[in-house]
């Protein structure tokens, strides 16, 4: 059984470009390649923000939503950026 499957694909002039020039110089063996490993790519930035989210969002979000007080309005989130900076200035 076959375990690939041939597509046609179109792409801005310059994305076409690029991808020809990545061949040409040697980067990649066909086209094919450069597309392959550029959806390899998508697909793990897509995995990464996924678990960011699950790992990370996802908890901090129940944490607040348990205990309001955890909470931070913007300003206040601000002003503390503004102290760290004004430290790191004085320190630098």
């Amino acid at each position: 059984m076959r375990t690939t499957q041939q597509l046609s694909v179109t792409l801005p002039t310059e994305m076409a470009q690029a991808v020809k020039e990545k061949v040409r110089t040697g980067e990649y063996a066909s086209e094919s390649e450069v597309i392959r490993d550029g959806l390899r790519a998508l697909l793990a930035r897509d995995r990464a923000i996924e678990n960011w989210l699950r790992e990370e969002v996802v908890p901090a979000y129940k944490a607040i939503k348990s205990d309001p007080s955890r909470g931070r309005t913007a300003e206040q989130i601000r002003a503390r950026l503004a102290d760290e900076l004004a430290k790191k200035t004085k320190a630098g």
